[in-house]
């Protein structure tokens, strides 16, 4: 599902030169849920970015379901991570402003759907998670549990085959992080590939495999 070859990424600036990623070669197959781990800094994020389709490598390729996408136009990078890729980050990323149903339509809006489907298929990914009480809720009136959930149900509304996770769990306690990675274990278990970048090693290991990155390299 996921296939990098000989990937670097540099980030250059009018003074300095740093590596972020050096020579990553890595295939995760579909079905497949892994952890990233490593210290802070060491391109984890970076990583997760470059699969995402949200930065593009300095060196090297990326396939996506079989596609290279070194030639893709922005517009068609964006159209396949709309209809591909589900991203979670680790500050949830909601919009005040929006009602929980609300933002979790957001992904569907850049689809040529109807306003009806869109709430339908809205309210069922937040069934999933558990939030079909809280739909007409605003962010500020969560905890942060629940924020969560609202940032996994938006990343799924649109059923994409790959889930990214960047630190899912990293601003909750063991309780409510325990709770999250459950339900991503059951998308996995549905048949979504995903990539988990996490600190936590109890966690790390209740996925298929453990991908271990140090200074931009890949070291098992």
């Amino acid at each position: 599902m996921i296939k990098l070859t000989a990937i670097e990424k540099v980030y250059r600036t009018s003074t300095i030169e740093t590596l972020a990623l050096d020579n990553i070669n890595l295939e995760i197959p579909k079905g497949e849920f892994v952890s990233i781990m490593g210290p802070s800094g060491c391109g984890k994020s970076t990583l997760l970015n470059v699969m995402g389709l949200l930065d593009n490598p300095s060196k090297g390729a990326v396939e996506i379901d079989g596609m290279e996408i070194s030639r893709y136009s922005d517009k068609k990078l964006a159209r396949l991570r709309n209809q591909k890729i589900g991203f979670i980050f680790q500050s949830f990323h909601l919009i005040n402003d929006l009602s929980v149903l609300d933002n979790v339509e957001i992904p569907l809006l850049y689809r040529t759907s109807t306003g009806r489907s869109r709430r339908e298929l809205a309210k069922e990914a937040l069934e999933k998670v558990g939030l079909s009480n809280r739909m007409k809720h605003f962010p500020s009136q969560l905890s942060g549990g629940q924020k969560q959930r609202v940032a996994i149900a938006r990343a799924i509304v649109g059923k994409p085959e790959i889930i990214l996770a960047d630190e899912p769990t990293g601003n909750l306690d063991s309780v409510m992080g325990a709770e999250i990675l459950n339900i991503l274990l059951q998308l996995n278990q549905e048949g979504a590939t995903i990539a988990m970048v996490t600190h936590d090693e109890q966690m790390a290991r209740k996925t298929n495999r453990l991908i271990r990155l140090f200074d931009g390299r890949q070291v098992s």
